[in-house]
């Protein structure tokens, strides 16, 4: 009789104490992604110049760019890479246009709102989400906090992304693919809430030029 007396509040309390360390975790996504969310939000337009390195899986360079980016929310930015391989990314939250001047072609394809797919709406687009979308660790320090998020979704364009902040400015964004190329994004003269041109996220289509429409 005893021991069927004892075996309940020892097997709840075997119980509670397994459920510590998920409990716990589950605290640390949430802080991080408040933390995350009032880092992103805060911006409500960015512009920047940007240098790009993208690495293959053994770690040699593929290729290096440098651009300038200008992002307002909702979900309009303007990624514009420099010659010699030039290309325009616009969006007007609606959908996206990609420019090779080289080609002479653009396409045009609807914006895919999922921020597992489209890395640009985390410094444009809707951020409420990210702990539904993402498994997140955040690192902090004096004047630095580091995230590394981790796709809930199987059919991410990244596996893993790194977002790092100095002073609450974003600083740098690391993106991991599926075939181990790794792309660095420095940003420089980042200027936050400051007024934007409206017309740099719309896109004329030049003369001459091909459009394939997705």
């Amino acid at each position: 009789m005893l021991k069927s007396l004892l075996r309940g509040p020892v097997l709840l309390l075997c119980a509670w104490l397994l459920a510590l360390p998920a409990l716990a975790d589950d605290a640390e996504q949430k802080n991080a992604a408040k933390r995350l969310n009032e880092l992103l939000s805060a911006a409500n337009t960015m512009s920047a110049t940007f240098s790009q390195m993208t690495l293959s899986s053994n770690g040699s360079s593929l290729q290096e760019t440098t651009g300038q980016v200008t992002l307002q929310r909702p979900g309009m930015f303007r990624w514009h890479t420099d010659a010699p391989l030039e290309q325009v990314l616009i969006s007007n939250g609606e959908k996206i246009w990609l420019y090779d001047p080289d080609l002479e072609q653009v396409t045009i394809q609807k914006l895919d709102q999922r921020l597992t797919h489209t890395p640009a709406l985390l410094l444009s687009g809707d951020v409420s989400t990210l702990a539904e979308n993402f498994s997140i660790n955040w690192k902090e320090g004096s004047a630095v906090d580091d995230f590394v998020l981790s796709p809930k979704a199987s059919d991410s364009m990244f596996e893993t992304l790194r977002l790092s902040f100095r002073n609450g400015v974003i600083n740098d964004m690391q993106l991991n693919d599926p075939i181990g190329q790794r792309t660095n994004i420095l940003f420089q003269g980042v200027k936050l809430n400051q007024p934007v041109d409206a017309s740099q996220f719309n896109f004329q289509v030049p003369d001459g030029v091909d459009v394939i429409s997705e």
